[in-house]
């Protein structure tokens, strides 16, 4: 077995916090609140680093925000994703969200949306890989916990620099690196760069953990198999499927693939992640956020249509948990 599917299966170290595998969720602003990221790590998942929060501490008051920051119901290693474009400002949230609970500190510079890239932040920084250092050793310096960096390749396809925004990153001291397949002119679209992953894990000795459409585990095991990479960072694919990390860990593990939980099973990982987001959203919030998580476990249209016009916490638990039975029974029939 390489070192690679050996560090995926049985983790590896971020500064003193060892990993219990190597697969990690990634932070996903909207998607990857408290309850969905406890529930994963309930599944399976060896790390949950949390929605990116901004660096301007001035703008922490706000509700969004608030929810944003370490809690004490977190499961630990709280990992906190900060983001912004000054050193100073990016030092000083680092030891606020220190101060408040995390363990470990990420810093943003993978991020393609619009409205961070007119902040110039997230991957707009991998342009700038003097201001790249200075924010990194800031962040650092600042702080007695390990910090993690999220980038993409490069700018663009023509400025893919990912390797030497990596080496900056080992030589400012930071402890592990995500790197997201693609450039910041790419956002989502296109083939996922594996190769410039793998170029980057030979790059440096710090761990690499791959990041990009990994939706199978058959594709986690090739993705591991081709970039050599300590971990795999799994986004878009946790919507509707909370199970991925454990069909990942059993099949790099056994080659076979996991059986298919029951319909009683089902039920009660999505009503736990139900429950857990009406609680933190409360009542007239709570539906309303659900709906978005709901509708990945609703395949079908007209459901999640139904769904939508539910306005009750214990409305929405019904309807799940009926849809949930019809559908499981439905293919086992």
């Amino acid at each position: 077995m390489t070192m690679s599917l050996q560090h995926a299966i049985n983790g590896f170290s971020i500064g003193p916090h060892k990993l219990s595998n190597g697969l990690l969720v990634a932070p996903m602003a909207g998607l990857t609140d408290r309850p969905t990221r406890n529930l994963l790590r309930n599944m399976g998942a060896g790390l949950a680093v949390a929605e990116m929060l901004t660096s301007d501490t001035s703008l922490w008051h706000s509700r969004k925000s608030q929810l944003r920051l370490p809690h004490a119901d977190d499961i630990g290693p709280v990992s906190v994703q900060i983001a912004g474009n000054d050193p100073q400002t990016m030092a000083q949230a680092a030891q606020a969200n220190v101060a408040l609970g995390a363990d470990i500190v990420d810093i943003n510079m993978g991020c393609p949306a619009k409205k961070v890239l007119k902040k110039a932040a997230g991957s707009a920084l991998l342009a700038q890989p003097q201001l790249v250092a200075e924010i990194l050793q800031a962040v650092v310096n600042a702080v007695d916990v390990p910090v993690t960096l999220k980038i993409r390749t490069g700018s663009s396809p023509q400025q893919r620099n990912g390797v030497d925004i990596a080496k900056i990153a080992e030589a400012a001291g930071i402890s592990a690196l995500a790197v997201h397949g693609r450039t910041r002119q790419c956002a989502f679209k296109g083939e996922v760069e594996f190769d410039t992953i793998a170029a980057i894990k030979q790059a440096v000795t710090i761990p690499v953990i791959a990041n990009g459409d990994i939706s199978t585990p058959e594709q986690a095991q090739h993705v591991l198999q081709h970039t050599q990479a300590d971990g795999l960072m799994i986004g878009r694919a946790i919507q509707g499927n909370p199970w991925i990390f454990q069909q990942i860990h059993h099949f790099l593990c056994t080659q076979e693939h996991l059986a298919p939980a029951s319909a009683e099973a089902t039920w009660q990982v999505v009503e736990q992640h139900l429950i857990g987001i009406h609680l933190l959203y409360g009542a007239t919030m709570g539906p309303r956020i659900a709906r978005k998580h709901a509708a990945a476990y609703l395949p079908d249209r007209q459901a999640r249509m139904l769904f939508n016009q539910l306005n009750t916490a214990s409305e929405q638990l019904t309807f799940l948990q009926q849809q949930l039975h019809h559908q499981t029974n439905h293919q086992a029939a």
